[in-house]
């Protein structure tokens, strides 16, 4: 059932798909998904759809397969989300992990790899020294991680590219001060919002955390650009 559909799937390849088609195409199999189900899976770290600069979520077909591997996994297998979490993490690791279903499962190969950046890897791929890393990871920048994720590569590249232009992670100790700060004002936001206390409730406080990072990222930008245009 799930290689059939992950053929079906291949022919969107490189299309994304908003959490309303991802419905559509998964609610046939699974009728009981809801767009709350979907974002507690990403919270959960099982699912990483990409975002929109405006915040909204973006899924691949290979995001489509995973989901359908989860929820398989859950419905077929009555497996905790615990379970399928390490199994995964093993898949994305690069392991042969034993599935924890029995026989059957579906090929590893339709699940998205995950690379392990450790943190030669991640100096080595961002054209980095070591002491820039350790100056990235001593000004806030970058976390104290022995593994790394894709988004931190980038960060790391980005701090290659100002490091050649005189600028060092220390120099931007100011930015992260200010990005607590605008932490802080998103959560007194997200009061209201999180009142609820219940799973929806928590969907939702973090789909708009995420709307108004974007906004706040447009404002930002335009500020910066004004001033350097004076």
């Amino acid at each position: 059932m799930v290689s059939a559909s992950a053929r079906h799937d291949a022919d969107d390849q490189g299309r994304l798909l908003g959490i309303g088609q991802v419905l559509t195409k998964l609610s046939p199999e699974f009728p009981d998904l809801t767009p709350s189900k979907l974002r507690f899976l990403e919270e959960q770290g099982l699912v990483l759809p990409s975002r929109t600069k405006s915040g909204y979520r973006k899924f691949s077909s290979t995001d489509v397969d995973r989901l359908r591997l989860i929820l398989t996994m859950q419905r077929d297998h009555y497996l905790p989300l615990k379970v399928i979490c390490a199994y995964l993490t093993d898949l994305d690791a690069g392991k042969e992990p034993v599935f924890p279903g029995g026989t059957g499962a579906p090929p590893a190969s339709i699940l998205p790899v995950r690379r392990v950046l450790t943190r030669e890897v991640i100096v080595r791929e961002a054209g980095a020294s070591t002491h820039l890393l350790n100056d990235a990871v001593s000004s806030g920048l970058l976390p104290a991680l022995e593994s790394f994720k894709d988004d931190h590569l980038a960060v790391l590249k980005a701090l290659v590219s100002l490091q050649q232009l005189g600028i060092e992670p220390r120099h931007l100790r100011s930015i992260r001060a200010a990005a607590e700060r605008e932490v802080d004002l998103i959560e007194s936001a997200l009061v209201p919002v999180k009142r609820g206390g219940d799973g929806v409730s928590r969907a939702r406080a973090t789909e708009m955390a995420t709307e108004i990072v974007g906004h706040l990222e447009v404002v930002r930008g335009n500020i910066m650009r004004t001033a350097l245009n004076r």
